[in-house]
C-alpha cells in the first residue's frame, strides 16, 4: 500500500438548511415539551442522526396510531400528504410540521396547477416519502414518473394541460432526459422553475469538480438517503470510483491502495462529525495535505417549526 496520499474535501457538503431545521425542530420540541415526542418516519435519512435523537427522547413511528392522543407528532423534512395531516387531527395529535420549506414550495406548485385543472406529473422515485407526500397534496390527476420509459408510457387526462415538478433530491442530468420526453409528448406543457433543491445542486456540482482531481470519492451518507445516492452516481458518471459509506467503519483499506488523492463529500443529511471521522481514518492510513475546495458558502437558514 502507498504510504502517502492527499485528501480533498468537497464544499459545500453535509447538512443543508432543511435538514438543520428539521433536526433543530425535534430538539426544541424535546426541550419545550419534554420526552417523548414522536416523529412520523425518519426526520431525515441518516442513521446516526436518528440514533442521536432517540437517545434524547424522540420516538420514531411508522403509523400515526402508534402515538397516544395528545402526543406531539412531528412530520419529517420530507413532507406528508393531506390525508396524513387530516388523520393526525382526527386522532387528536399535536402536530409540528418540519417539512423542508423547499419541499413545501413544490407542494404549493402541485396544488396551484391542480386547482387550474392541469394534470400534474412528479418526476421522482416511487415510494420515496417526499414523492408520496407531494403526490398526496391533491386528489386525482397526479402521476409519478421515475424514468424515461415511464415518461414514454404515462397517460394523462388532458395532454394539452400538463405541469411538472421534480423531487428535490434528484440529479438534473437524470431529470433532463425524462423532461425532454414529456415535453415532446405534451407540447405546451407548464414547467415551473426547477424544483431540484439548490443545496442538492450545489453538492452535485462540488462532486463534479472533485471528480476531476480525485482517484476515488467517498460519499458519507446513509444507504436510504436519496441525495447521498445521487452524489455517488454523479461521481461514477464522471468516471471516478465512488463509495457510499455510513461512517469510517465502512471504509475498506484496499480502496486506497495505490491512489494519490481521495475526495470526500457528505450528503445533505450527514453530520460533519462523520466526515471528521473519515478524515481521521485517512490520516491514520497515510492521508496528508488535507485541502478544502474553494467554493461559496451557503448562507441560507430556516427557522425551526413550532407546535400548531
Amino acid at each position: 500500500m502507498n504510504i502517502f496520499f492527499n485528501i480533498l474535501l468537497a464544499s459545500p457538503r453535509g447538512f443543508c438548511a432543511g435538514v438543520e431545521r428539521a433536526i433543530e425542530t425535534v430538539k426544541q420540541c424535546l426541550d419545550k415539551h419534554g420526552n417523548p415526542v414522536y416523529v412520523l418516519h425518519e426526520i431525515v435519512h441518516n442513521r446516526h442522526v436518528i440514533e442521536e435523537l432517540e437517545e434524547a427522547g424522540a420516538v420514531f413511528v411508522e403509523h400515526l396510531e402508534d402515538i397516544p392522543v395528545g402526543g406531539v407528532c412531528i412530520f419529517s423534512a420530507h413532507g406528508v400528504s393531506k390525508s396524513v395531516e387530516n388523520q393526525a387531527a382526527d386522532l387528536g395529535l399535536r402536530t409540528v410540521d418540519a417539512t423542508c420549506p423547499l419541499v413545501s414550495s413544490v407542494h404549493a406548485m402541485v396544488e396551484k396547477y391542480h386547482s387550474l385543472d392541469y394534470d400534474v406529473i412528479i418526476i421522482g422515485h416511487h415510494n420515496h416519502p417526499e414523492v408520496e407526500g407531494t403526490a398526496g397534496r391533491v386528489s386525482g390527476r397526479v402521476y409519478v414518473v421515475a424514468n424515461e420509459q415511464e415518461a414514454l408510457e404515462v397517460t394523462v387526462v388532458d395532454p394539452g394541460r400538463v405541469a411538472y415538478v421534480t423531487q428535490t433530491t434528484l440529479c438534473k442530468e437524470d431529470v433532463n432526459g425524462i423532461l425532454g420526453i414529456l415535453q415532446k409528448r405534451f407540447p405546451g406543457s407548464k414547467v415551473p422553475r426547477s424544483s431540484i433543491c439548490f443545496a442538492t445542486q450545489n453538492r452535485q456540482d462540488a462532486v463534479r469538480e472533485l471528480a476531476g482531481v480525485s482517484d476515488i470519492i467517498l460519499v458519507v451518507g446513509s444507504k436510504n438517503s436519496s441525495n447521498s445516492n445521487r452524489l455517488k452516481e454523479v461521481a461514477i458518471q464522471c468516471g471516478v470510483t465512488a463509495y457510499l459509506i455510513d461512517d469510517k467503519s465502512d471504509i475498506q483499506p484496499e480502496w486506497i491502495r495505490g491512489i494519490k488523492q481521495v475526495g470526500i463529500t457528505a450528503g445533505a443529511s450527514a453530520p460533519e462529525r462523520l466526515v471528521d471521522g473519515v478524515v481521521e481514518w485517512m490520516r491514520q492510513h497515510g492521508g496528508e495535505n488535507i485541502k478544502e475546495m474553494k467554493r461559496a458558502r451557503e448562507n441560507v437558514h430556516f427557522k425551526p417549526a413550532v407546535l400548531d
